[in-house]
């Protein structure tokens, strides 16, 4: 997909490549990309044979083999296989799926082709192609610059330099280095693997982040694989002095340690956050980083930046304060001349379309243009008009103009009072100039009014962020007043703080007034990109998750340090490398999206740990008791492989499940999620008990009977706690659950219930009054542990603010 761009007078002494040669090239040189390290799709499978949860089922097949148990051989071969062809065609998707959203975001680059200026994904570069470079891009390739003055480039990614380097014609800039000011042409010598990035990047192997709930969650794991290795091995020593079979006893460890120990979680983690992915993408929403969308669900503050996300981002013309200038369209022409058409910069599309004529244009040439930089604060352009006679005009920041122009007495008093009246009314004031012949001083020609106008839906959003407990801050470059206007009309608070009031050094730590100061804010004014990495730091260090919105090259750094920082729409290469989150359509309502997704995919992350925790204490802990009372094993090896067959194709479908809307920031509570997993558990141990017990005394089964019971009651018993576990209050309370989730349920439970029945030479089949009293059993002890579920729930909530006066109790007593 390309886009024109017209060409301007500084470059048409360029045609650029033809599109055949660039073709020729682009086989000759390869894609201007890295190549990148792919796992061939055998390998991938492979590895799902390699390690230990693999190896432990392995050898509980070769262990079936050599007793020659043939039908538990075959079953443990088709659980390996099963297990990795769920977990390769989950790692498969997810991948599939973060491809392409990275797809959707590639760089890209306004190159000459065939004498005209095409925007073009930067991958399609070749060497010998002309390209042009501007504030805030991303340098696509290595090149040497062949027109323009000067840019300036932080190329500290590569070399570590700290202080950004000026570039002028004729010398080399490197790819991937950032566009800090200027704007220039330059020849692409080197592309891909061949440019200096390319090389630096083949010896770095990058490492893959944990979050700190996928942390959270692998723990759980590790704590429940602790847990199991224990209660086996207290079984095997128990077992061993009975002189149980030694072959047959191992294999049963090993298969019982495979059930319980929690299989499918990295399957369940992936397939869940892509799918949240996926859907916000759909959305308008690019996730960059998959694990950031965990961190969305705990946000309680989003400083935002005003201009396009809470404005429209399309200014209007206002009132025109005329000073040397015979009249206001004076003004805009000078000022429309001190501007370039092509590059679509607001500001300049604003003033041009004030124009009542905009034929005048055409009169005048303009031969050099210094674009604007947040330095400088002001463009620059040398005109030749009609008759010849070469002149310099500006437009930039009131008081640099003014400045330039050694405004004083009543001239200074009356433009600064337009700038008062003007910033009052929420406008944006912007200083014309023009200096003709030999003279020293500019002439101030006026003062021209521009007001960009809040988006329709910022209000709204604003609100909807503080009904979930998110706060949002409002960052701008515009002065107090302006910012105050705007924040009235936003809804917002108008506490809004000078950037003055932040430590000079980012590493200074305020003092606690200073950061309660900070932290109640509603926004910041006059801020410049530095500032919004110091006012993240600060709101992180009072103890809240902090997502930052940005898009400019400066506002690169605020992004990285921010736990979820945002690249909003129109944003530059450089914001969106380092968000975490890409916006592709302008304003703030899509984040609310995101946070509703974010707190959806934590509760289904919740339900599964807590789901795990309860099977395997129900799984580990029955079976281990019951062979130590009773000296028999209440289910076989068989029996707990067709078990996790027919527990892991629910689990999978969490990833598609209703959940309920947490209406608040949610948070990682480990003492919560360990206390209900544990009270379901044993409750599930006591109705697996009662199970077996009705058997043996009331029903005086035989032992393979028994186990037949023990296994359907364990099944059918097991799918129900899912549906219990995905919600803090009863389970029949709504949400209710996903249809794929209860259909998936519903076909698993049929099967189980068709080999309690049949058997088909796994199991003894037992008769179908049987079945029923054995489903209404596990229904009666879902119910039950619904209500244990409920009232540990509620005794946590009455305990959390006791626990927190205890705590703010001690740390009165502490400080004084």
């Amino acid at each position: 997909m390309t886009e024109s761009q017209p060409t301007t007078s500084a470059d048409r002494q360029y045609t650029g490549l033809s599109s055949e040669e660039a073709a020729q090239r682009l086989q000759q040189y390869g894609p201007n990309a890295l190549v990148t390290k792919k796992v061939s799709l055998f390998r991938l499978l492979f590895g799902y044979f390699w390690g230990p949860i693999p190896w432990m089922i392995e050898v509980a097949a070769i262990l079936s083999a050599a007793v020659q148990h043939w039908m538990d051989f075959y079953i443990i071969t088709a659980l390996l296989l099963f297990n990795a062809g769920v977990g390769f065609w989950q790692e498969f998707t997810a991948g599939n799926a973060v491809e392409a959203l990275k797809k959707e975001l590639a760089q890209q680059a306004r190159v000459l082709r065939d004498g005209k200026w095409l925007v073009i994904n930067a991958s399609g570069l070749v060497p010998g192609d002309i390209v042009r470079i501007r504030l805030g891009d991303v340098v696509p390739a290595d090149a040497r610059l062949v027109d323009g003055d000067y840019i300036s480039v932080d190329q500290s990614a590569l070399t570590g330099e700290s202080l950004p380097v000026t570039k002028k014609q004729g010398e080399d800039v490197l790819s991937g280095t950032i566009v800090k000011q200027g704007e220039v042409l330059a020849e692409v010598t080197a592309t891909g693997q061949s440019t200096r990035f390319g090389k630096t990047a083949g010896l770095v192997e990058q490492a893959k982040t944990v979050s700190h709930f996928q942390k959270a969650v692998l723990n759980i794991g590790n704590y429940l694989i602790y847990v199991s290795l224990t209660l086996v091995a207290i079984l095997v020593l128990v077992q061993l002095h009975r002189h149980t079979p030694w072959l047959d006893l191992v294999q049963f460890a090993l298969i019982l340690t495979v059930a319980s120990i929690p299989v499918a979680m990295p399957a369940v983690l992936s397939m869940t956050m892509a799918v949240g992915a996926m859907l916000l993408s759909k959305k308008k929403a690019i996730v960059t980083r998959l694990e950031s969308i965990e961190e969305m669900a705990s946000m309680d503050i989003i400083c935002s930046d005003k201009t396009g996300t809470l404005t429209q981002n399309k200014l209007t013309l206002g009132d025109i304060e005329t000073f040397e200038a015979a009249d206001a369209q004076e003004v805009l022409l000078m000022a429309s001349l001190a501007s370039r058409e092509e590059d679509r910069d607001a500001i300049d599309s604003a003033v041009i379309q004030g124009l009542t004529d905009n034929e005048l244009l055409t009169s005048f040439q303009q031969s050099k243009f210094v674009p604007f930089d947040p330095v400088h604060k002001r463009t620059e352009a040398t005109v030749r008009d009609p008759q010849g006679e070469t002149f310099l005009v500006t437009k930039g920041a009131p008081q640099v103009i003014m400045e330039m122009a050694n405004l004083t007495g009543d001239d200074l008093k009356k433009a600064n009072k337009a700038v008062n009246a003007f910033a009052a009314q929420g406008y944006r004031a912007l200083g014309v100039g023009i200096k003709k012949g030999d003279k020293h001083d500019w002439s101030f020609l006026g003062i021209i009014s521009l007001f960009d106008p809040p988006r329709e839906d910022s209000k709204k959003t604003i609100e909807m962020a503080r009904e979930y407990g998110v706060h949002v801050k409002m960052v701008t470059g515009d002065n107090l007043a302006i910012a105050k206007q705007i924040a009235g009309k936003l809804g917002l608070k108008t506490n809004i703080l000078k950037s003055d009031i932040l430590p000079k050094d980012i590493k200074t730590i305020p003092g606690d007034s200073l950061g309660q100061e900070i932290e109640e804010a509603d926004g910041f004014a006059e801020v410049f990109p530095e500032h919004k990495f110091s006012i993240v730091k600060i709101i992180q260090g009072r103890n809240h998750i902090t997502g930052m919105t940005g898009d400019g090259v400066n506002d690169a750094p605020a992004l990285k340090q921010a736990d979820v920082g945002i690249a909003v729409s129109g944003a530059t290469d450089a914001a969106r490398a380092a968000a975490d989150l890409v916006l592709t359509s302008p304003g703030l309502s899509v984040i609310i999206t995101a946070i509703e997704e974010a707190r959806r995919i934590f509760e289904r992350m919740n339900s599964y740990a807590i789901y795990r925790i309860s099977e395997t204490i129900r799984i580990m802990v029955y079976v281990v008791v019951a062979m130590l009372l009773f000296n028999f094993y209440p289910i076989t090896a068989i029996m707990i492989i067709l078990l996790a067959f027919l527990n892991d194709i629910p689990i999978m479908a969490i990833a598609y499940d209703h959940t309920r809307l947490e209406q608040e920031p949610v948070r990682w509570d480990m003492h919560s999620v360990i206390a209900v997993g544990t009270a379901m558990g044993i409750v599930g141990v006591i109705g697996t008990f009662g199970m077996q017990l009705l058997a043996m005394d009331w029903l005086k089964l035989s032992v393979s009977e028994i186990q037949t019971y023990v296994f359907l009651q364990l099944s059918v018993a097991g799918h129900l706690v899912l549906f219990v576990a995905r919600s803090k209050d009863h389970f029949w309370k709504r949400p209710w659950p996903a249809p794929v989730m209860v259909w998936s349920t519903v076909i698993t439970k049929v099967a189980a219930t068709f080999l309690a029945a049949y058997g088909f030479g796994f199991i003894t089949p037992i008769t179908w009054p049987e079945i029923a009293l054995i489903w209404g059993y596990s229904i009666c002890s879902a119910f039950v542990t619904d209500l244990v579920k409920v009232q540990v729930y509620r005794h946590l909530r009455h305990q959390a603010p006791r626990e927190q006066h205890f705590i703010s109790r001690m740390k009165r007593s502490l400080f004084n």
